[in-house]
């Protein structure tokens, strides 16, 4: 259905009934779409505006968003607006390089580490993806003004459209609240802010230019208290600076374009004068970067999702990809309680896993940025020096990218065990993503897995393992069956295991011992996801596809 579209065939009559109506048609409304659409869920995206916000916001992603726009079906047009990134450089107030930090082209979910892409772009993206799907209808122009929900039965969301016609409605089996911090949403599930102690305001201006740029195709990070900065190379031809400037300070008006000609000299030389087409400023707005996270993130079958849900500084680039990570982790689990009757208690487990996993990241943020910017006092020196210190040691750009992708905390999915003193064990991390070939095509091992349940081993499977992924319609892998480069074996080596239950998000549920039977503990699990609505016979047989 088109973008501009306010509603369906026979709208007229003010109601409708779809599965899942999705509040907002930003990267996470529309992400949460396709992943649905993926299992056969049907959503109705409610949007006030018509077309895609033209202005740039998000400019980073990391390589397991990456994986997850893969799993909506996008991540080859996506690379080509995508611009990998080299790392970060760290400098100081003259602007030397005290540190850089390298990062890989080839991350562990199989993409760059780090990303650089224009969100005007990658909305369109996903709205020509969603466009392709026919359980996916975009209602633009379509305003929601409020969600009730009843004891019983599907939730109302009401709406206006933008012909200023009256109030009409849209009944849904789930609302997922993608409509952003000052959204509806978070008040109506009775939602608040917990505020985690960070706010500061910062100018953000994103520029064309075809003027040399001394640019190392990564991000430059300014550590100077007096006047922080960060810089990077977005695009062909775009860039974006962020300062902290002082209070009263900006830059409009003749006297603000010769205080932006200084800021960033260290980078460009521009002429005296207006800028003209050879540097053309595409926006220049102020922000307040906070961090906060919501008490609530579900009540029913309501849910907040992104920014409804989080605020996060931008300080590690992890604004957006923490909204898709939230349609990862709900949208499988939603769909097997709509559509195969699983336990509704799983769509607990939505709150307790991405919440901690959010907070973390969000104090990640606001450590880094304190630690880089924070302060002009002698214990904000010595985080500078500390932190350069600390990025010179073996190991440590691993360590941050652990970091951004921390394992789930334990729980009702994560049968988290240690298998050597001081180890964890895989569950609650994510399997890598290697190149395999598979009957002589080569391909990403997530598109052989398709998008239910993976049992991955290392040995035949028992036949009690056998009847549990019967039971689930997990694909059976056997490692040694596909042609990687040896990750796989490695890696289920490395955490002792001779097979593994992976999620539908590739999340780790729980490991079997090398030279072990069975998992565990199946009766903590097995009754939140297995139904009645098993998969056939005949289906179970395509599933081992690579058993050799």
């Amino acid at each position: 259905m088109t973008a501009d579209q306010a509603g369906p065939p026979g709208a007229a009559t003010g109601s409708a009934h779809v599965p899942v109506a999705i509040i907002g048609a930003g990267p996470v409304g529309v992400t949460a779409a396709l992943l649905l659409a993926r299992r056969g869920i049907r959503t109705v995206v409610l949007e006030r505006h018509r077309d895609v916000y033209a202005l740039p916001r998000a400019v980073a992603t990391d390589d397991e968003v990456r994986r997850i726009l893969q799993a909506a079906g996008i991540h080859e047009e996506f690379a080509t607006i995508a611009r990998p990134a080299k790392g970060l450089r760290l400098l100081d107030a003259r602007h030397r390089v005290m540190t850089e930090v390298r990062l890989s082209p080839h991350g562990h979910h199989g993409f760059p580490q780090t990303s650089m892409f224009d969100q005007p772009e990658l909305e369109r993206l996903l709205r020509d993806g969603l466009a392709r799907r026919p359980e996916c209808e975009l209602w633009g122009g379509a305003e929601v003004v409020a969600v009730d929900q009843p004891a019983e039965g599907p939730v109302k969301v009401t709406y206006r459209r933008d012909t200023d016609e009256g109030p009409q409605h849209v009944w849904a089996d789930a609302v997922l609240g993608c409509d952003g911090a000052h959204g509806l949403t978070r008040e109506a599930i009775g939602a608040g802010w917990e505020d985690l102690r960070f706010e500061e305001h910062w100018t953000v201006i994103d520029v064309r230019t075809r003027a040399p740029v001394r640019c190392w195709e990564g991000v430059d990070q300014v550590c100077d208290p007096a006047r922080p900065a960060t810089f990077m190379r977005v695009g062909e031809d775009r860039y974006r600076w962020e300062f902290r400037l002082p209070e009263g300070e900006d830059l409009d008006g003749p006297d603000g374009r010769e205080r932006l000609r200084a800021l960033v000299a260290p980078w460009v030389d521009l002429p005296h004068g207006p800028y003209g087409e050879a540097f053309e400023v595409i926006r220049q707005a102020q922000y307040t970067f906070r961090a906060r996270i919501a008490d609530r993130w579900r009540r029913g079958r309501v849910f907040l999702l992104g920014d409804a849900a989080h605020l996060t500084p931008p300080f590690v680039g992890q604004g957006l990809c923490a909204g898709l990570r939230d349609a990862h982790n709900l949208t499988w689990k939603l769909a097997r309680v709509l559509a195969n009757g699983a336990d509704e208690r799983l769509l607990d487990t939505y709150q307790s896993e991405r919440q901690p996993h959010a907070r973390h990241m969000i104090r990640l943020a606001v450590a880094t940025g304190w630690a880089m910017t924070g302060g002009q006092d002698r214990a904000a020196a010595l985080r500078r020096t500390v932190l350069g210190a600390a990025c010179r040691l073996p190991g440590l750009v691993a360590a941050t990218g652990r970091d951004l992708s921390p394992a789930l905390a334990p729980g009702p999915l994560v049968r988290r065990r240690r298998t050597r003193p001081g180890g964890r064990g895989l569950a609650g991390t994510f399997c890598p993503q290697p190149w395999v070939t598979v009957a002589g095509r080569r391909t990403r091992l997530d598109d052989v897995l398709g998008d239910s349940f993976t049992l991955l081993t290392a040995a035949p499977p028992t036949p009690s393992l056998r009847a549990l992924a019967g039971a689930l319609g997990a694909r059976t892998v056997h490692v040694d069956a596909i042609g990687d480069d040896g990750t796989l074996a490695a890696w289920l080596r490395g955490g002792r295991a001779g097979a593994v239950l992976l999620r539908p998000d590739r999340v780790v549920l729980d490991s079997v011992p090398a030279g072990g039977s069975a998992f565990a503990d199946t009766a903590a699990w097995a009754p939140l996801l297995c139904t009645a609505r098993l998969a056939s016979p005949a289906a179970f047989r395509r599933a081992e596809i690579v058993m050799g």
